[in-house]
């Protein structure tokens, strides 16, 4: 979702000669076409029979999750690669945080979510090829990154699909935690602009726009873009966690906790570079794709009806305690 546009941006660099490695199982029409290399980049073997004849002014791995993902690329890439960008996130920074705006010297400390805490690993390990065998790394940090494609919203279209329908949808909490929304086309813009970057060499850089928004402008502003009624309902972070853990961990270890960060770093090494996009528009671009895409309306179930099963049973709860 993010490198799709940071393709389509460099595509369009005439100084740019882009190769793609995966599966080849991802269909996205891109002009002029990059060049592919097919294979599974969780298969070392394979990876280095295939880019064995290959050196690289930049390597940057998208689906790199844990240090054993990194290991594998310093240990394949080491010695034919002159940047080598690792994409970690946001979420790895200090939850929640103890003062604001949060910079790139903010520590990395998520207790709550063990996706934060593998992204920080494997920056560790990378930090320290960097500092003791030059290994040439630079780490880039996205917060919530989006496209027309992508509800930034818990169960996304089911959530919208209630919209839709004037169904109650719940908001975390009160709703009143600050978040940021980056429209992958202005991430790709201050991305691209690191590529083979000297200055960005061994340094971490988070890249997010400047528009703070609290999770009930969030909502808010997908149903105005879809002309209906917002029928929101407030759930505690750590109830929405004792029902499902799994969507626990993304509130309580991330969208719970106050994100505002500061872009000075990016803006620094990449002159220029502003998030143009706000979310109002955003929102309109995700609403008219949902609404024209038939195969993209699919409900989940199972989540639909946990949306009913907490809302309904928080209310009687309130209930008997108003009582």
């Amino acid at each position: 979702m993010i490198s799709s546009a940071c393709s389509e941006l460099a595509l369009k660099n005439p100084d740019i000669e882009l190769y793609w490695f995966n599966r080849g199982e991802t269909e996205i029409d891109l002009k002029p076409a990059p060049h592919l290399l097919t294979g599974d980049i969780r298969n070392r073997n394979q990876v280095e029979s295939i880019v064995k004849a290959h050196t690289f002014d930049v390597v940057v791995n998208w689906i790199a999750f844990t240090p054993q993902h990194v290991k594998q690329d310093y240990e394949v890439f080491g010695g034919r690669v002159g940047q080598y960008i690792f994409i970690s996130s946001a979420s790895a920074y200090q939850t929640p945080a103890m003062q604001f705006p949060i910079t790139e010297d903010t520590p990395l400390d998520n207790p709550f979510w063990q996706y934060s805490r593998n992204k920080a690993d494997c920056e560790r390990f990378l930090n320290r090829r960097c500092e003791q065998n030059k290994f040439p790394v630079t780490i880039v940090r996205p917060s919530h990154t989006y496209n027309r494609k992508m509800l930034p919203i818990i169960g996304k279209y089911t959530t919208f699909a209630r919209m839709l329908q004037n169904k109650k949808v719940f908001i975390h909490d009160r709703g009143e935690s600050v978040w940021i929304l980056t429209h992958h086309k202005d991430f790709a813009k201050g991305f691209n602009g690191l590529l083979g970057l000297e200055p960005a060499v061994g340094e971490t850089v988070h890249i997010t726009s400047d528009e703070l928004l609290s999770w009930n402008q969030i909502y808010q502003t997908i149903a105005e873009a879809a002309d209906v009624d917002l029928n929101g309902v407030y759930l505690p972070s750590h109830l929405i966690n004792a029902y499902d853990s799994e969507l626990g961990a993304g509130l309580l270890g991330d969208k719970s906790c106050s994100m505002i960060p500061d872009n000075s770093k990016i803006k620094s090494l990449v002159p220029g570079f502003g998030a143009e996009i706000p979310f109002a528009q955003g929102a309109r671009e995700i609403v008219d794709y949902y609404l024209n895409t038939p195969q993209a309306q699919v409900l989940d179930e199972q989540f639909d009806s946990l949306t009913d099963k907490m809302i309904s049973e928080w209310e009687a709860f309130l209930n008997i305690k108003r009582s």
